[in-house]
């Protein structure tokens, strides 16, 4: 094995130990919101982060249709229809029409959803800050090779979430 393919295997070992890493942070990413929250003196949240980022998306565009959240949160729309009528039920969203278009349904934050948008937003600034200044040793070429890696594997695991096979088509075609 030549020192390249060596270091290509190294590099999937610390991928695969990023991707689990990843999962545990998500774990205590949730934990992180909760202890927020409550400092926040909020009382009642989302427990799942993913409909946190739901009501992330909606406080950001809204009134956003399920559509358009399923594509800027990289989602379904049957997950989308799912966490959205949970959100309705728990009072952080409300669910309204246009005058032009009574079919479509948009949605758009309630003062309670209001809050934990703002919470969100208040604790994204600290991960984001913290996340930067763990890159000050990088140089800039080192950033772009970072950034170029990075933007390959999300473009690989997107195909593969989409059911893609190695050459953009679809396993059996």
């Amino acid at each position: 094995m030549n020192s390249s393919e060596g270091l290509k295997r190294l590099l999937y070992s610390r991928f695969l130990h990023f991707s689990h890493l990843t999962e545990q942070l998500f774990a205590i990413e949730s934990e992180e919101f909760a202890d927020f929250a409550r400092l926040e003196g909020l009382s009642s949240f989302p427990t799942n982060l993913t409909s946190v980022h739901t009501i992330d998306c909606i406080g950001h565009y809204e009134p956003i249709n399920n559509t358009s959240i399923a594509e800027k949160m990289n989602l379904s729309k049957a997950s989308i229809t799912k966490i959205s009528t949970k959100l309705l039920e728990e009072g952080y969203i409300k669910r309204s029409q246009m005058n032009d278009n009574k079919k479509e349904v948009y949605f758009s934050l309630t003062p309670k959803g209001r809050q934990i948008f703002e919470v969100h937003a208040r604790m994204h600034v600290i991960i984001e800050n913290r996340f930067i200044d763990s890159m000050n040793d990088f140089s800039e070429s080192e950033l772009q090779a970072v950034l170029k890696f990075f933007q390959m594997i999300i473009q690989h695991k997107e195909k593969i979430a989409n059911g893609e096979g190695e050459h953009g088509k679809r396993e059996g075609e």
